[in-house]
């Protein structure tokens, strides 16, 4: 009998594979040309996704804050929680293929007109295996494996967020820090200034209205200074967060010195597919979908079951025998959908416009991706062009100041060309450190648009 069976399964199988049940998922290969954008060419030298986030964030402070991160963080905690519930339910789907047990014993106690009372017992092992002669259980088992690989590239994502996010509040202090530093000292300068200006007037060589105006200036420049430091703590605030820590002081180093990578590569799109997490979980999408519409198709055709129970009765029709005798028993059922041909052919429509949505999705999120390397890129490569013109600014705003304070002492110039030259001078010194902060925001959201690091 089985030499009969084994071939008309075989047969039915190979047969069945060309609906679309037994047939496999194969991943995407081909991205849109000019992913990145023209203005960006891509390098075939080791892209920055190649580095470990140590070896990009090469300062001390920062590394002991990631790491702090990664331990602590509440929303990396929960994504491992969810890589245990799709391990749980992929193991769920193995163990379905294997035949299911069930230890039912009964007795019970019968008596009739006052007789003596008889004990009947049965201890029966029941088991039952559905055949997945259809390809229902293999397509399901497949679909949790890429909702587990799909949970996998989520932490990933949530990784590479989280390294991102920490890594720019730090050099977002750094900069709000020397900016401070900038205004502190600029607010030193401008009060000698206008004490200054105000023992000349009082002199009688100068005039209460370019004191007055020199004074509503020094008063703005101290609102800054204020500004500022409420700024840097709410900055520690959002840093403590991401650390899953209370508001706390945040210790960190200067915005000068911080070195990076001197050549800043993107690597060829490929490369793209295999570091963003949210690429691959798109495509993992298409997977399940995919995996999802077999298990659509499977619901035409029969299922097969097998089931039987072993064990021991004392109760044998109308007699009560002592010791218990063996049972056994087997049955083989196929059940097959009539009249659900109606449910099951919907079921297989949403199934595949949602294969087609997730294919969507997947086409949306390259062009996202293509879309963030490019700003970020762009983001570097216009700070790395504005820092020298930056530095000549800064240069001659201080030539222009410092000229202009000794004009005005010993020549024609006016207290409003001083007041200008400063203030120029002022801004010039923010722009910059501003500037340094793009450059290296660039760098972080190249790595966070590729993907990440090891």
């Amino acid at each position: 009998m089985k030499s009969i069976i084994y071939p008309i399964c075989v047969g039915v199988a190979l047969l069945l594979s060309g609906c679309g049940i037994y047939t496999t998922y194969k991943p995407v290969e081909k991205v849109p040309d000019n992913l990145y954008g023209e203005s960006v060419q891509a390098d075939t030298v080791a892209p920055l996704n190649s580095l470990d986030w140590k070896e990009l964030f090469t300062d001390p402070q920062l590394q002991t804050l990631i790491t702090t991160a990664l331990n602590q963080n509440i929303d990396l905690r929960t994504s491992d929680l969810r890589i245990k519930e799709a391990e749980a339910a992929l193991r769920a789907s193995k163990l379905a293929f294997l035949p299911s047990f069930m230890l039912a014993p009964q007795g019970g106690v019968s008596s009739f007109d006052k007789s003596k009372a008889s004990w009947t017992y049965t201890l029966p092992l029941s088991a039952s295996w559905e055949v997945d002669i259809f390809g229902k259980l293999r397509n399901a088992k497949k679909q949790s494996a890429a909702l587990l690989e799909q949970s996998k590239d989520y932490r990933q994502a949530v990784k590479t967020q989280l390294i991102s996010s920490v890594a720019n509040t730090y050099y977002t202090l750094l900069m709000l820090d020397e900016q401070l530093e900038i205004s502190v000292s600029t607010e030193t300068s401008w009060k000698e200034t206008v004490d200054v200006m105000r023992k000349l007037m009082n002199a009688g060589q100068g005039t209460e209205a370019s004191v007055s105006q020199m004074e509503a200036t020094y008063y703005s420049i101290c609102n800054s200074v204020l500004d500022l430091r409420e700024q840097i703590n709410q900055v520690e605030n959002a840093m403590c967060l991401l650390l899953g820590e209370t508001p706390h002081h945040i210790e960190r180093g200067k915005l000068d010195g911080q070195q990076f990578p001197e050549h800043i590569a993107v690597g060829v799109p490929v490369t793209l597919l295999s570091q963003r997490p949210d690429v691959r979980s798109a495509e993992r999408g298409i997977e399940q979908a995919f995996y999802v519409t077999n298990q659509a198709r499977a619901a035409f055709y029969p299922s097969l079951n097998l089931s039987g129970n072993v064990g021991w009765t004392n109760s044998a029709g109308q007699m009560i025998i002592n010791p218990g005798k063996l049972i056994a028993n087997a049955i083989g059922s196929l059940t097959i959908p009539l009249f659900s041909r109606g449910r099951n052919k919907a079921n297989l429509e949403i199934a595949k416009a949602q294969q087609e949505e997730a294919a969507l999705a997947f086409e949306q999120t390259l062009l996202n991706a293509g879309k963030e390397v490019n700003d970020a890129m762009t983001q570097y490569q216009t700070a790395i062009n504005k820092s020298q013109l930056f530095t000549s600014q800064v240069e001659a705003s201080e030539r222009a100041y410092r000229s202009t304070k000794l004009l005005m002492t010993h020549g024609p110039t006016t207290y409003l060309e001083v007041l200008t030259a400063q203030q120029a001078y002022l801004t010039a010194q923010l722009q910059q450190t501003a500037n340094k902060f793009n450059e290296i925001q660039g760098v972080i959201n190249i790595y966070h648009a590729l993907g990440g690091g090891q």
